[in-house]
């Protein structure tokens, strides 16, 4: 009997081990082979952050031995690509994010997720420097310059943005906050459109993604007055900063990062992360980046998180002091 109640004994330790190893193996080869998914809230080669996130996409499927296919999910202000993935239970599924992530935090008062409590921080992969540019009639070449003549002329000037609650648009507010001016505001439904309207002549400036404005830059149809790092963009360092024409607190940028919903487990995360990183560093990745302008960034889930919670604060400042309001 004893005999008999060793070998059940036994025989559970066994299988109790066995599925113990098999959980850990399972845990640590994930994805095991399964398909990867990166929703992007824009339109498919539409954005910045689309290009980013197809750059890096072959060499995470290559760290990770799995398939990883990127689906976009546009519309409502990125909102319906990022609550799709704050509710994706797959454990398989993350989301790329750009400055309207935390801009919506503020900006839209019946958001269908919850930033911070449904998704959680993977890695913030890059970021791009923003310029000022105005359109060539405009009797200005620095800021200065721009700065008395709207003065001079209040309510006559306009500036665009690719939509309320955009970079462009939080830069803009920034600038008129900053230096007391008056200029109308004109949204438009992305940054092509606006970028057009400001080569005709249809409105006066606007802020926009510098490796977008730079070739229009150099033909001479817009003209470069600031950009918008605190240091000169690697990409134009011919460009003065904002912040070295009068106003050394004047930083703004257009980042992108992953996400991930709070369900995922932190063994996917963290094999996300490492990926990531790790596509970021090879070296065709880097020349394709460094050609456009895109600085990269990386690093841990934590360094992300700490940036998010302060783009929060940084907009929410400004979404209240504008009086904000979504499209």
């Amino acid at each position: 009997m004893l005999t008999i109640e060793r070998s059940i004994f036994m025989h559970s330790i066994l299988v109790l081990f066995c599925a113990v190893s098999f959980g850990a193996s399972a845990q640590t080869n994930w994805p095991n082979g399964q398909n990867v998914k990166i929703i992007v809230p824009f339109p498919g080669g539409a954005s910045t952050l689309d290009s980013v996130v197809r750059t890096v996409t072959p060499e995470i499927s290559k760290f990770l031995g799995s398939p990883v296919i990127v689906d976009n999910k546009p519309g409502a202000g990125t909102v319906i690509g990022v609550d799709a993935t704050a509710k994706a239970i797959d454990n398989l599924t993350v989301g790329g994010v750009a400055n309207s992530f935390t801009v919506n935090q503020s900006l839209i008062k019946t958001l269908p997720y919850n930033t911070t409590k449904d998704l959680q921080p993977v890695v913030l992969m890059a970021r791009t420097a923003n310029v000022l540019a105005v359109n060539p009639s405009l009797p200005v070449n620095n800021l200065k310059e721009l700065i008395d003549y709207a003065k001079k002329h209040p309510g006559k000037l306009s500036y665009a943005s690719f939509g309320n609650g955009t970079t462009a648009h939080f830069a803009g507010e920034m600038l008129k906050s900053m230096a007391g001016l008056y200029i109308v505001h004109i949204p438009y439904r992305g940054q092509g459109p606006a970028l057009t309207d400001l080569i005709a002549g249809n409105v006066d400036l606007m802020f926009g993604n510098l490796p977008d404005f730079l070739p229009y830059i150099k033909s001479g149809k817009i003209k470069a007055i600031g950009t918008t790092y605190l240091t000169r963009a690697p990409l134009a360092p011919e460009i003065p900063t904002i912040a070295e024409q009068g106003f050394p607190t004047f930083e703004t940028d257009s980042w992108y990062g992953i996400v991930a919903p709070s369900s995922m487990t932190k063994d996917a995360v963290d094999k996300m992360n490492q990926s990531i990183n790790k596509a970021l560093q090879d070296p065709a990745v880097k020349k394709i980046f460094g050609d456009k302008g895109i600085e990269i960034i990386g690093g841990s889930s934590a360094k992300f998180n700490e940036h998010i919670q302060s783009e929060i604060i940084k907009y929410e400042r400004i979404v209240k002091s504008a009086n904000m309001q979504p499209d």
